[in-house]
């Protein structure tokens, strides 16, 4: 069994800084690897206990310090890892990025049974790309995955998530899963971890290598753009009540609602 992993390179959002034009200061902006694909990596190494025979490849799109999340994934136990980078790749929104990751999975890595990819990157929250992804290689996609049950005989079962509640699915391979976070822990890699990690290969590749046209790769083939990052203005107030009563907590929503009013009959 073949699984692809779509991993990302992140600013750490806990590290984030701002300037006085509510524009994001990249300089010296620590990077990481996106928290949900860490549980995409995880969700791989889970299944390959399932089916020892298993080949875990990273794929990744980014610059050259994209490099460090691929090592980290490798040191997690992954087997190999692909490594998108090219100037043309460059600005891409999610439409953009994920007709690239595909690309390079249909042209490139070709012969695969399941992709697994995070739901979310913390520095766009689109929870667009794995989804995309699907839709550009004509796969069932399961979003909102918490765990994956089973494999068997070319099936897989997951448990995901919904609004209404926990629900478990199955469905044929090769398919795509979105990974969301869990109650299981990720250890981080030791030393004789990364010192493995060496040995395996990371290869490089550029737009012609995956059989993609300039015009659909980076900013040129991306409909969207960030016209601007803003720090969000925070309305809302607080209020602690003491007694946890009905009585009193309806209390304190009367009294507001009826401050509501009478700025509106002043209005």
């Amino acid at each position: 069994m073949k699984i692809v992993v779509c991993v990302k390179q992140v600013p750490d959002t806990n590290d984030v800084k701002w300037s006085k034009e509510n524009n994001i200061i990249r300089e010296g902006l620590i990077n990481i690897i996106n928290p949900y694909d860490e549980y995409a990596i995880k969700t791989a190494l889970d299944i390959k206990k399932i089916s020892p025979d298993s080949e875990i490849i990273l794929l990744s799109m980014g610059p050259n310090c994209a490099e460090d999340v691929l090592e980290y994934g490798l040191a997690m136990g992954a087997d190999s890892a692909i490594h998108l980078c090219d100037k043309k790749f460059s600005g891409a929104d999610t439409a953009a990025t994920s007709k690239t990751l595909a690309a390079a999975i249909k042209n490139y890595i070709k012969d695969f049974d399941i992709i697994i990819t995070g739901q979310f990157a913390i520095d766009g929250d689109t929870a667009q790309t794995g989804p995309s992804i699907a839709c550009h290689l004509d796969l069932p996609v399961f979003t909102y995955v918490k765990k994956v049950l089973d494999i068997d005989d070319g099936e897989i079962s997951v448990k995901y998530e919904r609004e209404n509640g926990i629900k478990v699915a199955k469905t044929c391979t090769p398919c795509v899963i979105c990974m969301l976070k869990n109650t299981e822990e990720i250890k981080n890699p030791k030393i004789d971890d990364y010192i493995k990690a060496q040995q395996k290969e990371i290869k490089i590749l550029n737009i012609d290598d995956i059989e993609m046209q300039t015009e659909e790769a980076g900013i040129k083939g991306s409909p969207t753009f960030v016209q601007k990052a803003f720090r969000p203005e925070i309305t809302r107030m607080c209020k602690k009540i003491n007694d946890n009563s009905i009585k009193e907590i309806l209390s304190h929503i009367r009294e507001e609602n009826g401050k509501k009013e009478e700025n509106k009959q002043q209005c």
